[in-house]
């Protein structure tokens, strides 16, 4: 038998995966001896989708929505999300501006293959979610890490945005609120990027996932009064979050219809199109009172705060307050020192020996920026963080 061809391209290699998902897996192991494993790790909420979804589902199925549909989704569907995106930010969004993709990665993934080529600039923020830097290289472009300082509350400010651009610079990413630091750019800072992108003639990548989960002041998106936003913004949002919806796997994108189109053909190339009768539960979540929001927003409110002030406890952590997401970055930085160890060292010493998982700042969400930080999520129940707490203070 002749050996396996290996020489596979140069490109695939440039891609990571998520930290996270290496430390579930050892979660499991030591799940497996006995120990009752609490999680701080993946950022999923564990609220249930809400019954009107599921009911929505439930009746596309049987109506017999399982064939495949148009690329860019359902028509019903882009519209409601133009809609709702349009009542949401103060914009003009259209339902042919609209791209419906399988999670908001592959919107993510779209916005930077049709946009950065080989040796292209992207800023993106350090921390920050590890996808942005391995599209890029994969893209062939070159991150550039723009650092959230935590004396900033770990906002994108003008002033480091205009330092980190150069004439090679394609293309910014937002992130408001932010994974993995919780932090949230002020109206000042998005007009103030949004000022530097139009007059450099850059690409804004604006990824708002997290745009309800937000505990003080309001939301301010790239869109807000924004009637020059088809120039130059991506924005990418989808459903995972705020209804629960992780593993529906429904996102979208929304830009230019010329960029939406060219999206269309790269999603038809590999996604073919997201799921058909989730698209009918989208339309569901979309269409729906969304006041059942706040009593959850409420929760996690109260567990930004246990968390808060249970890290700050403990000798040797200190903490900034988040504003938003359900993500807190807690610098361990006199800890590490006292105990000779690196964050990754210290965040696999307390899942064996504590059954408590976190993550290690650098390298899970940051090259280097994140190396004296763990990453939180507070996306359980408040006794379980409180024992989480517990554990990590012993």
């Amino acid at each position: 038998m002749k050996p396996p061809v290996t020489n596979l391209s140069k490109r695939v290699f440039k891609l990571e995966s998520e930290l996270a998902f290496d430390y579930l897996k050892v979660a499991e192991e030591v799940a497996a001896h006995g120990v009752k494993v609490i999680s701080f790790g993946i950022g999923q909420p564990d609220f249930k989708t809400p019954e009107p979804i599921k009911e929505a589902a439930f009746e596309a199925l049987k109506a017999g929505h399982t064939g495949y549909t148009a690329t860019p989704g359902i028509p019903a569907l882009r519209s409601a999300i133009a809609e709702h995106v349009s009542s949401f930010t103060g914009s003009d969004v259209k339902a042919d501006e609209v791209i419906v993709t399988t999670g908001s990665k592959p919107a993510i993934y779209f916005s930077m293959m049709s946009f950065v080529e080989e040796g292209d600039e992207v800023v993106i923020p350090d921390p920050g979610y590890p996808t942005y830097e391995s599209v890029v290289r994969y893209a062939g472009g070159i991150p550039v890490f723009l650092h959230l300082r935590e004396e900033d509350d770990f906002r994108m400010t003008p002033e480091s945005v205009e330092k980190a651009v150069t004439p090679k610079t394609k293309m910014i990413v937002l992130n408001s609120p932010e994974n993995p630091t919780g932090g949230v750019n002020l109206g000042k800072d998005v007009e103030g990027i949004l000022d530097i992108a139009r007059r450099k003639r850059i690409i804004v990548l604006t990824d708002e996932i997290y745009d309800h989960y937000l505990y003080e002041g309001e939301h301010v998106s790239a869109l807000s009064d924004n009637p020059d936003w088809r120039e130059n913004i991506i924005y990418v949002n989808g459903f995972s979050k705020t209804y629960s919806m992780t593993g529906w796997r429904l996102g979208y994108a929304v830009a230019r219809k010329e960029v939406i189109d060219r999206f269309d053909l790269m999603a038809s190339n590999t996604t073919s199109c997201a799921n058909n009768f989730v698209q009918h539960a989208g339309i569901a979540a979309l269409t729906m009172p969304q006041n059942f929001f706040k009593e959850i927003l409420s929760e996690y409110r109260k567990r930004r705060d246990c968390i808060y002030d249970g890290l700050n406890r403990i000798s040797g952590i200190k903490v900034n307050k988040p504003r938003g997401s359900f993500y807190i970055f807690p610098n361990v930085e006199k800890l590490l020192k006292e105990k000779g160890l690196t964050a990754s060292e210290f965040t696999m010493a307390i899942l064996r020996e504590r059954g408590v998982v976190t993550l290690p700042g650098t390298p899970a969400f940051s090259p280097s920026a994140g190396k004296d930080y763990l990453r939180l999520s507070y996306a359980l129940p408040i006794e379980k963080i409180e024992e989480g707490l517990r554990r990590i203070g012993e």
